[in-house]
């Protein structure tokens, strides 16, 4: 390749290919990576979580030792790296907290640990109060991608419905099918 003026098109292919994707915890498995690789950008726009995603993929996110200041209330109130605006100040003001411009598609920001941790055992608590062909009812609402709480009311509502439908047979109907099946 020339370094003459214009002349910046190569002719050649690449001369070495990468045989393997780059793996950022190929050769570090410490906590820190973990945590790093376990971030879900939330509060920010689509480009700005992509920017921020792209980071953490290929190494190069920086953890923020101590909190940042915010640039609208000035406190020390940012938590995680290259956000400019804290959370409150960033919902209130509908705005993404990283580049700081008003957006419409903001990816919203999860329960906390907490809620999360609540809500965890609450559902574990109300499927232990169902019977064994609602859980699996239920189980199935979850592998189509449905949520938990929907999910939860979708397979409690239709085993209700069923149970009204299936009351109508008589023990005559019953029998009567078992030893046909005996027969056979």
């Amino acid at each position: 390749m020339s370094s003459q003026r214009g002349n910046v098109a190569r002719t050649r292919t690449q001369k070495y290919q990468n045989s393997r994707a780059f793996k950022n915890d190929m050769h570090d498995k410490s906590s820190k990576i973990k945590m790093i690789n376990n971030l879900c950008p939330e509060g920010i726009c689509h480009r700005c979580k992509e920017i921020i995603e792209w980071k953490i993929k290929y190494k190069k996110y920086k953890p923020l030792s101590q909190p940042a200041t915010c640039v609208r209330c000035h406190d020390k109130t940012v938590k995680r790296a290259y956000y400019t605006v804290c959370q409150p100040c960033a919902t209130e003001a509908k705005v993404c907290a990283k580049c700081n411009t008003k957006q419409e598609n903001i990816v919203k920001p999860g329960p906390s640990e907490q809620e999360k941790m609540l809500q965890d055992g609450q559902l574990k608590f109300e499927l232990k109060q169902l019977k064994e062909r609602q859980r699996r009812s239920f189980f199935r609402h979850i592998e189509k991608g449905e949520s938990p709480s929907v999910a939860l009311e979708a397979a409690s509502a239709t085993l209700d419905e069923k149970s009204f439908d299936g009351d109508e047979t008589t023990d005559d109907d019953e029998t009567s099918n078992d030893e046909e099946y005996c027969r056979s």
